[in-house]
């Protein structure tokens, strides 16, 4: 199994997505986790035909952490609400290069809603046609030498929001060439990881704490690389 499952109901699949892996297949033809996912509960429960497993929100596919699936009609859509509705707490680690001016902060953003023709989003700090606001909370977590580790609470939900914002901040992520990074990293992940995701539940309404530990491939410390 390509993915590691963080915690499993009736109504949820929560997983701890690799870095590498789509999140729902493409015209490639590569592996993707909607699809590992259903046959992962195809097999543990030997169920013949179509398992039900609903997307409520992706990660990039160079991007590892926690992903969420509904395994019921009625998950998915209160869970897809939730996310629309910025009902749902997102986390990340993120490494950097560079250091932000101040140790904590709003950062805000005017982005793009469509990629280039590389799939860059454009951002800029003033408004241009077609651009919508774009807003995230950072905290440094630790710094060494050129490259910082920091803590990233998106607060609205737009394309390539980290990846555009930090890199108009003046530090792009570790691996991100896209966006500005002097280096990539092995199998084109970029230096950035969801590790939590905190929202309430679907069924019962109780709120849930979902983690996904740091990847052995991440590259922090840097220095340990």
């Amino acid at each position: 199994m390509i993915f590691s499952v963080i915690h499993e109901d009736n109504h949820l699949l929560v997983v701890n997505k690799p870095a590498g892996l789509l999140v729902q297949g493409d015209h490639s033809g590569h592996s993707a986790l909607n699809d590992e996912a259903k046959h992962y509960l195809r097999e543990k429960y030997q169920k013949p035909g179509n398992v039900y497993l609903g997307l409520v929100h992706r990660l990039d596919r160079n991007v590892s952490g926690v992903v969420v699936l509904a395994r019921t009609s009625k998950a998915a859509a209160r869970l897809s609400a939730a996310f629309r509705d910025k009902k749902v707490q997102k986390t990340y680690r993120a490494v950097v290069t560079g250091s932000p001016a101040q140790p904590s902060g709003e950062l805000k953003a005017w982005l793009g809603a469509k990629g280039d023709s590389r799939g860059v989003t454009r951002a800029a700090h003033e408004s241009f046609d077609g651009a919508r606001e774009s807003l995230l909370n950072y905290r440094v977590l630790e710094t060494r030498g050129e490259h910082s580790l920091l803590e990233i609470c998106p607060i609205t939900g737009r394309r390539h929001q980290i990846r555009a914002q930090l890199a108009l901040m003046g530090c792009p992520l570790v691996g991100d060439v896209k966006y500005g990074s002097s280096r990539g990293l092995p199998d084109h992940r970029i230096a950035l990881h969801a590790s939590q995701l905190e929202f309430n539940h679907p069924v019962g309404a109780e709120v849930v704490v979902f983690e996904a530990p740091v990847p052995v491939d991440f590259p922090w410390p840097p220095l340990a690389r």
